[in-house]
């Protein structure tokens, strides 16, 4: 698979609606309004919506859907799905819908405070296909991660990964004591939507992030549009909604 050049200004391309960055359905769109209600300049508007994805949407790796429909954007912003790839579609989707063009990035990373636990799960501690978004700010593509939302990295002591609009927003390297955490290991693309493969569902041990899932053998350019409005609901902060399953987890942290 290809990757695009990141040195090149964007087209129409990278504002436009796929099936799973749907950025034209009413949700979405709706979502978008809500989070950067006040909000002047496109950076404003992509920190907010930064935040609003991180911290309103509380990551699992653990519970992952087989479902394709459960990695439309529409459908993250209820929770369908909480892990990096749905996270960063969102936040994709919802910065088209802003008319900030954005694209998804995808890379390897490295866990060095894996809990033993979250190790025999996966089988690794090497975290392949981490999703984030690509997003074009005042002349300048600039990378942000909305994985992790910020009480889950304050109660285990890892660092809040802030997005300010004028640098990158990639996992941190270390962690609040100076241990070392997360490790970009290899970029593997920036697409204007989510990679194709005819791979295998991922075996019972493997996280999201270890092999393909149902997210990347599923989206497709091809547009679709679900109709589903939401009400307001949405803000900035950690959502209402409990984590899946009744605790709380946070492999970039090393818990589980």
């Amino acid at each position: 698979m290809g990757t695009l050049d990141l040195s090149t200004p964007p087209d129409e391309a990278d504002l436009a609606a796929t099936t799973y960055i749907d950025a034209t359905d009413p949700s979405v769109v709706e979502y978008m309004r809500e989070v950067t209600a006040g909000c002047e300049t496109d950076r404003e508007k992509a920190v907010a919506l930064f935040d609003a994805v991180r911290d309103g949407i509380r990551y699992d790796p653990y519970n992952t859907s087989r479902d394709p429909d459960d990695y439309r954007a529409s459908a993250v912003i209820d929770g369908s799905q909480k892990w990096c790839v749905p996270k960063a579609v969102l936040l994709t989707a919802a910065a088209r819908a802003a008319g900030i063009p954005a694209r998804l990035g995808f890379s390897d990373v490295k866990n060095h405070l894996q809990s033993e636990k979250l190790a025999d799960n996966m089988g690794t501690d090497l975290f392949a296909w981490h999703g984030y978004s690509v997003l074009f700010i005042d002349g300048e593509w600039r990378k942000a991660s909305p994985a992790f939302n910020r009480s889950l990295c304050e109660r285990f002591g890892t660092k809040v990964l802030e997005f300010d609009g004028h640098t990158d927003a990639l996992l941190h390297p270390h962690d609040e004591a100076g241990n070392r955490h997360m490790e970009y290991v290899a970029d593997r693309a920036s697409t204007r939507t989510c990679p194709s493969t005819t791979s295998s569902p991922p075996s019972t041990r493997s996280t999201p992030e270890a092999q393909p899932t149902p997210s990347t053998r599923c989206f497709t350019t091809t547009d679709r549009s679900s109709g589903a409005p939401a009400s307001g609901r949405y803000r900035t902060g950690d959502s209402e909604r409990p984590a899946l399953a009744g605790r709380p987890v946070i492999n970039g942290a090393g818990h589980s």
